[in-house]
Order: structure tokens, then sequence, then C-alpha cells
């Protein structure tokens, strides 16, 4: 009976706190976030402290938090926001049988990390010469959390590459903690790689960018881009919350990946995304030849891309003699 009571005291706790957060970091008025917040705190800890029985006690919770639960879960997102400019326009994407037409491809003209010019381009792309599949993964330098991001190849050094992040409003920055609160709208950046790479290898500070080429047929690479592109059109059409913990960079690719993938099995490593390479590694789809330290040695880009400048041959330069390619 005590250890009942202690697990049921541990799961009010958690559930209490996880409510008073989601009324705190909600998008309500300032003053309605600490209020609701103060009001659903003394209700979770009258149910506690009040002298009834435990199942009581529980009966009397369960109505409290679930309306917290039902409110959180009613919160729509949004496409009509004042945006950062690098965000503010959705790319979207027409299908056709043997060609896929990609509008407001991103490709920003940096001067430091917060300044840039924004450029967008359409671009249409012959499926039949979609062939190479590549991973960017982002080290932070946090043990357990990366950023990546797929690439995908088409004929005549084109590539296009997915970022999935944050869609922010104007003056909005990134908190570990709000991105489980549904504060962020989730956004496919869909760019050049001068754009997206060359902000992390040049500007950003503190991150190492890594990259690799991934082993998989044509026939997968092409699916995999199919289903990113539903995702980008449904995100214009429907906006979604991004999730620190289920709707992020690493998780949505593992959604995109896994359907066409044989045998796929979730791994832990897919929520600590900081592990995600080795985890590719371990796999099979990145280069064997060498162990996965030196691979790892050998595949950091980022004086590459300082030294690949702004051109047209960007692309090519940040690979050329890159462990498993061409």
């Amino acid at each position: 009976m005590k250890l009942r009571s202690a697990f049921a005291w541990l799961v009010c706790s958690l559930l209490s706190c996880w409510g008073v957060l989601a009324i705190v970091y909600s998008n309500l008025p300032a003053g309605a976030r600490l209020a609701g917040a103060a009001v659903f705190g003394a209700a979770a800890l009258a149910c506690a402290i009040l002298p009834q029985k435990r199942r009581r006690k529980i009966a009397w919770f369960t109505p409290v938090f679930l309306g917290v639960l039902i409110w959180w879960l009613a919160l729509p997102a949004s496409n009509d926001r004042e945006w950062e400019p690098d965000v503010a326009k959705l790319p979207y994407a027409e299908v056709y049988a043997s060609s896929v037409t990609l509008h407001n491809i991103r490709n920003c003209d940096y001067r430091s990390e917060r300044e840039y010019a924004v450029r967008h381009y359409d671009q249409t792309y012959d499926l039949g010469t979609l062939r190479s599949l590549d991973l960017f993964f982002v080290d932070w330098g946090l043990p357990n959390i990366a950023h990546t991001m797929l690439s995908f190849g088409f004929g005549g050094n084109k590539y296009v590459v997915f970022s999935i992040e944050t869609r922010k409003k104007k003056g909005e920055e990134y908190s570990s903690v709000k991105g489980f609160f549904k504060q962020y709208e989730l956004t496919y950046v869909v760019a050049d790689e001068h754009d997206v790479v060359r902000l992390r290898t040049n500007y950003r500070k503190g991150e190492d960018v890594y990259l690799y080429r991934l082993t998989a047929s044509p026939e997968f690479i092409r699916k995999v881009f199919l289903d990113y592109l539903g995702s980008v059109n449904r995100l214009k059409a429907r906006p979604q919350w991004y999730n620190a913990l289920t709707a992020n960079c690493t998780t949505d690719i593992w959604k995109h990946i896994a359907p066409f993938y044989p045998g796929a099995k979730f791994d832990w490593r897919i929520l600590a995304s900081g592990h995600v390479d080795k985890m590719a590694y371990e796999l099979g789809v990145l280069d064997q030849a060498l162990p996965f330290r030196e691979l790892k040695e050998r595949s950091l880009i980022n004086e590459r891309g300082v030294a690949a400048g702004s051109g047209r041959t960007y692309s090519a330069a940040i690979r050329r003699g890159l462990p498993g390619f061409d």
C-alpha cells in the first residue's frame, strides 16, 4: 500500500508540475498565465493535502488535470503571426509524374548570423536524376542534442536541403523548456546548402558541422523525398506545433524514413539526437571503410565551408574528398 501511495504521489506531482508549466509557457496574456498557474497549482495541492482517502483524492485531481490537458491540446497552431524574416515565407511543392517544382527555396545572403538578406527562388527538379541522400549533423557541443538535416542530390550538382526547425516570431529566442509547451510552430526550411549549411559553418559560433553520405537506393531516396514534400505542403495548409521531444529535426526525419526502411525499429538515439550519426553507422548506412571515430573526424566540414566561399561550386567544394563520396 505504501508503494502504491508513493507511486500515486509521484504521478500526481509530475502531472501537476507539467500542468503549471503548460499554463506558464502558454500564449495567454502574462496576467492570465500567472493566475491560471496559481489556480491550477492550488487546486492540485488541495486535492493532495485534504484529509481524504487516496481514491477520492485521485477522483478530485483527475478532472482538474484533464481540464488543463484538454485546454492545452486544443490550442491551435497558426500560420498568421509576425514572423522572423527568414521563416516568414513558407515553401510548397507541385508534384508531377516525373518532376517536382519547389517554390520558395531559401537562399539567404548572410553578413553575420543575425544580419542577412532574405532571398528565395523556385526550381524544377527531374525526379529521374535524384541519386543521393546526405546527412548534415550539427554538433552544438551538448552531449545528447544535435541538429540534423537531410540533403537530396540531383544531377548537375543540384542539392536541396531540408532543415526542420522552430518557426520563430519576431524578436523570439529559442528556449529548450518552451520547446515542450506549444510555444513555436514547426517549419520545414527548404533551402539551398549555401544558406543553411554556410550559416552554421561560417557564422554561428560553437557549431561543428559533419557531412555524411547515406547508403540508399534511388527508389528509397525518391520515396523519402516525396514524403518530405507531403509534410511541406501540409504545413502550409495546416500549421503544426513544434515539440522538443516528439516533433523536431530528428524525430521527424525518422518519421519520413521509417515507413520505407525494412525492419525499422525505434532507437533511443532518435530522441538523444547527439548520437544519431553513430546510430546510422551501426545500421550500416554510413561508409564502413573507416572506424566511426575516424570517419567522424574526417567528415567535419567547417574549414571547407569557410574556404568554399559563396559561389555555385559550394556544394561540390564541401564534399570533395570526404569519406564515402565518389
